[in-house]
């Protein structure tokens, strides 16, 4: 009877062993998830030419501080709207590309600061003003591909370098400059909150769409996680037909 009492306290020794590694693992995860990076794919083709559907994102969680949007797997939806502070709080800069919550959507989404608070933001006839002045814009070339969820279709778009007003420039894509949301504003940005862009402007729902109509308006300091900082690696299985554009070369370089 001891021999198996002994054989029982033994297993029941290393079950208790074995979930107290797995509770410090999890633990570990959460905490590396929670404080410093977590990982984030590409739905939409929003951001395109920077990012692809299917891209998986490292996201700097301390990049401006944290908030109730900090928290992992979309528990920061379930804390009361009064809980609306930050920790350590830093304004992104203008270029950054940020990951935020939509509350009233419950999404996470993905985009470029362009405006920062107190900054005056119109689009006209296509092109960007920041605070009255035109953005530039340099054209690269005519780009033909297959979008994600109509494999069928080919679109046809123009490629830019855009260079925002601090000197960072990145590509954007432009179907024309005679597209539904190609004039907005001016709007000013409200002191708390940045207005964000996708890189492929005539196929983003962003700051330019307010919330009553289904986009995010301008984004509240407090809803945004962090800043995608690379891609780790991608599932993007975009069709290399000819004439096509398939692009490759985004894994671990900067945003």
């Amino acid at each position: 009877m001891s021999f198996l009492k002994r054989m029982a306290g033994g297993a029941a020794g290393e079950v208790m062993d074995t979930i107290r590694f797995f509770a410090g693992v999890a633990g570990v995860w959460l905490t590396i998830i929670t404080f410093l990076f977590a990982p984030f794919h590409i739905p939409s083709e929003s951001m395109q030419p920077t990012l692809e559907v299917g891209d998986r994102v490292l996201v700097s969680k301390w990049a401006y501080g944290y908030s109730r949007h900090s928290l992992p797997l979309g528990l920061g939806y379930y804390v009361p709207d009064s809980v609306d502070f930050r920790l350590f709080p830093r304004t992104p800069e203008r270029g950054d590309v940020i990951v935020f919550r939509t509350p009233d959507q419950r999404r996470n989404l993905i985009k470029r600061v362009i405006g920062l608070p107190g900054d005056v933001i119109q689009v006209q006839e296509g092109r960007l003003y920041i605070n009255g002045e035109l953005v530039e814009r340099e054209e690269i070339e005519q780009r033909r591909y297959r979008p994600h969820a109509q494999p069928n279709r080919v679109v046809e778009v123009t490629a830019y370098v855009e260079t925002l007003p601090e000197g960072v420039q990145h590509e954007i894509y432009e179907r024309s400059d005679e597209e539904s949301l190609d004039n907005y504003g001016p709007v000013t940005v409200r002191d708390g909150y940045v207005f964000a862009m996708g890189d492929n402007r005539d196929s983003s729902t962003d700051s330019r769409v307010d919330r009553y109509r289904g986009g995010p308006g301008d984004i509240r300091l407090t809803e945004v996680v962090g800043r995608a900082e690379t891609v780790m690696f991608t599932f993007n299985r975009c069709r290399n037909d000819a004439g096509l554009y398939c692009p490759t070369g985004r894994i671990w370089r900067g945003l």
